[in-house]
């Protein structure tokens, strides 16, 4: 019957969702606990450049907030 499909279903929807999760969990663990930013346009690459400035240390996933900047 019908049902006998879903396993297999199961099985290919798994597999393909294994990939996409994984990247998001490797760019967490290397960009120190946050998502991997993407810059799609060029105000969000002036963001992520002013960041790297900010942080003092040349990396735009350790930011500082408004109250640690000198």
């Amino acid at each position: 019957m019908w049902y006998e499909i879903l396993p297999g279903l199961g099985i290919m929807a798994v597999c393909l969702m294994i990939p996409g999760l994984s990247t998001n969990w490797i760019h967490k663990y290397t960009n120190g606990g946050k998502e991997k930013r993407i810059a799609r346009f060029s105000y969000q690459w002036y963001l992520m450049e002013r960041d790297k400035r900010v942080s003092g240390e040349q990396l735009y996933f350790k930011s500082k907030g408004l109250e640690n900047i000198d």
